[in-house]
């Protein structure tokens, strides 16, 4: 074993591969050895084991994927850029269910369903003891499921978790009713397994021999007494996706930015998860989730933050430097989304995203133009459009609406970003001039898009 002293920097050097052409396994012309190469017994292995994953990723995709999420579910970047592999293959992860799921991934019915284990607050042994006292028949409420399971491995926490992840949401899609519930109901419970222990029992559950030690000869209806709380209404959306974030990592049920899949890729080229692909410097604009503003105080006192963010594919980090968050550290919440601008940084081997302006997508107005084919080929329309717009993005620092060309033709209608050059300072006054020099334009917001 050794361990790096000290480094230096010597420049660019040539490299050389050394060798044995007798023992070398790919020796090729001029007595020339190739790099990165391995013995015969390496790589065939590495041969048999890259066909066998093609082979079982085109044949059994859905078993395969199931496979690779539960083999890397601690790994919550890897986990999230499976899922968006999973569902740019067709194929739709079900959140956790009570009654259907397993330990683990599950492919079933078309579908990868989510396991117990990957729900925070849900251990090995809880996990055990559901599936046990799970039977053909599933649960039928949360006080059947409550009366049957150990609540000593099944606790209240763990109870919370499941729910708020969306396990019940099969046999009560209400989860804040259920969290209401579950305050009278866990006691319940808990008092008739007091009673089965010590041998005593309520005139109902003598009568329909619910008194019985053994979870499957309890009576079957022996919940319907369990006491509820008043009806009350559900959690609001944006609620529920941040609670199941929270406890499964990443979105299951719905995501915030689907809704802007279809109009995302006209203002972004590229996502978060190629973003260490760009060149340094390389200016860029996102859609993304904000999960987490750290507020950081540099050594001249002045304020700056480091933000966690995140979009379909994968999730990342962004800096904002003092003079930007002075001006948009008012739209920096948690679990907005925003519509991001800047430039990629790289430092110490480690790619980030250099955040220059930000805008809530909800305030974000397209400018849009529709031309006929006729005029999308005339250079001189196109030359006025072009003009009318660069009057419009004088100050590039705050010209960033952007400008979306709308070709309409009998069968077809195709949707073109022009150039970030093109962008504008403010929508309705651009759509305006384009309306006066006779365009067809109009102002489309995104989220409406």
């Amino acid at each position: 074993m050794i361990k790096i002293v000290t480094r230096k920097y010597l420049g660019k050097q040539n490299v050389y591969d050394i060798g044995v052409e007798h023992d070398h396994n790919f020796a090729i012309q001029n007595g020339l050895i190739a790099s990165n190469c391995f013995n015969k017994s390496h790589s065939t292995a590495y041969g048999y084991v890259t066909y066998q994953t093609a082979y079982l990723k085109a044949n059994y995709p859905l078993e395969y994927m199931a496979a690779l999420l539960t083999a890397n579910s601690g790994d919550t970047d890897k986990v999230q850029r499976y899922i968006t592999n999973c569902t740019n293959m067709g194929i739709s992860i079900d959140p956790p269910d009570i009654n259907r799921s397993g330990v683990d991934f599950t492919p079933t019915l078309g579908k990868i369903l989510f396991g117990f284990s990957a729900v925070r607050n849900v251990g090995q042994n809880a996990i055990a003891c559901i599936l046990e006292a799970r039977n053909e028949t599933g649960f039928k409420s949360l006080a059947d499921f409550c009366d049957r399971v150990d609540l000593r491995a099944v606790n209240r926490r763990t109870l919370e978790s499941l729910i708020y992840c969306g396990a019940f949401d099969k046999i009560e899609p209400n989860r804040q009713q259920l969290i209401n519930d579950l305050e009278l109901v866990y006691d319940w419970a808990q008092s008739r397994a007091k009673d089965r222990a010590s041998g005593q029992g309520n005139l109902l559950d003598l009568l329909g021999d619910g008194f019985s030690s053994t979870p499957n000869k309890r009576a079957n209806n022996a919940f319907e007494t369990a006491p509820k709380s008043k009806p009350v209404m559900d959690l609001p959306p944006q609620k529920k996706l941040q609670m199941e974030k929270e406890l499964l990592g990443f979105y299951v049920s719905d995501h915030p930015l689907k809704s802007l899949r279809q109009i995302a890729p006209l203002l972004t080229p590229i996502n978060l998860s190629q973003l260490g692909e760009q060149r340094e410097e390389t200016r860029l604009c996102a859609v993304v989730m904000l999960n987490n503003v750290k507020k950081v105080v540099t050594k001249k006192g002045e304020q700056m933050a480091i933000l966690q963010i995140e979009d379909l594919t994968t999730q990342s980090e962004a800096v904002v430097f003092p003079k930007t968050y002075e001006r948009i550290s008012s739209l920096l919440q948690v679990d907005t989304r925003l519509i991001i601008w800047g430039k990629v940084d790289r430092r110490d081997e480690q790619t980030q995203f250099i955040l220059e302006d930000a805008e809530p997508v909800e305030t974000v107005q397209m400018v849009m133009v529709e031309l006929n084919p006729q005029q999308a080929g005339n250079m001189d329309y196109l030359h006025h459009l072009k003009t009318i717009l660069q009057d419009h993005s004088v100050d590039k620092e705050k010209a960033k609406m952007p400008v979306i060309g709308i070709i309409q033709t009998e069968n077809s209608r195709k949707l073109v970003r022009l150039g970030w050059q093109f962008c504008v300072q403010d929508s309705r006054i651009t759509v305006q001039a384009l309306q006066n020099a006779s365009f067809h334009a109009h102002i489309k917001s995104l989220t409406g898009s």
